[in-house]
């Protein structure tokens, strides 16, 4: 049984998108171990009901609890702002969620004009309701778009069609036409769209997620409760499961001469 600093970190996402998550704390954090969860059949989260997610959330936690992890990332936006609440009291283990980055926009906004790009779920949620107040009390707007179809696009793994950059410009122009100065990514699934988003918006807007404060926070986490595993090993796996295509999934897992990393199909 192995003690628990050198027990794994889950990550649960409806999809690839946390894996844009799990590359920034991989650099930060290079010695822990790593268990992902991939949810890509029940992708996207952001068209469920409130309660839908929360019971794929409770399965997901189910399933790294049986793998022994220490603690969990909801590397999902989602999942974070409907179930996170409902996780945190129905188990005995830390959680770190993801939020979009509103609150670094609204303290760095120069034009009091930011973006939010989300999942219809992420938008309609009570935690992104405070950051719309939060943003209120600042005077700053807020331009809200709901991303459909693209998880769906990310999970698909074809992001260099032309048509679909077409839809895209058509999609985010809004965001132009407000002439706003930042733009917050609030979907992990998105942070892969970012070279695109750099390509279609002018220079003006400054593009933001939660990856690298998220990495942070879970850095400070593992070492106020001791559970921070400082073990040098030649060779650490990482296990990712998906319950769609694994080839899908092997596009986004990043490789590394340290780490043999597993990529196969599980049927949860």
């Amino acid at each position: 049984m192995p003690n628990r600093r050198s027990r794994p970190i889950g990550f649960f996402d409806s999809g690839v998108g946390g894996i844009s998550i799990f590359n920034e704390v991989l650099k930060l954090l290079p010695n822990e171990e790593y268990i992902y969860l991939s949810d890509s059949k029940n992708a996207p989260y952001g068209i469920r009901s409130s309660q839908e997610i929360i019971a794929l959330s409770l399965k997901n936690t189910r399933l790294l609890l049986e793998q022994d992890c220490k603690l969990i990332v909801v590397a999902c936006n989602t999942a974070t702002t409907n179930a996170i609440d409902e996780l945190r009291l129905r188990f005995d283990v830390p959680f770190i969620g993801i939020e979009p980055a509103v609150k670094p926009a609204i303290l760095n906004s120069q034009l009091k004009r930011i973006g939010v790009l989300a999942t219809r779920g992420t938008l309609s949620s009570e935690l992104f309701a405070r950051s719309v107040r939060e943003a209120v009390q600042h005077q700053i707007k807020i331009t809200e778009i709901e991303g459909k179809g693209l998880v769906e696009r990310v999970e698909s793994g074809d992001l260099r069609d032309s048509k679909f950059i077409k839809e895209l410009k058509v999609l985010i122009s809004p965001f132009i036409q407000q002439r706003i100065d930042f733009l917050v990514l609030g979907c992990t699934h998105y942070s892969f769209l970012r070279p695109i988003l750099t390509d279609i918006l002018p220079d003006s807007i400054q593009i933001i997620d939660a990856a690298k404060p998220v990495a942070k926070r879970l850095d400070k986490i593992l070492q106020e409760l001791n559970l921070k595993n400082d073990l040098q090993r030649n060779i650490i796996e990482d296990r990712f499961y998906t319950n769609k295509d694994p080839k899908i999934l092997s596009r986004y897992v990043p490789a590394n001469s340290r780490r043999e990393s597993r990529v196969a199909y599980l049927d949860f």
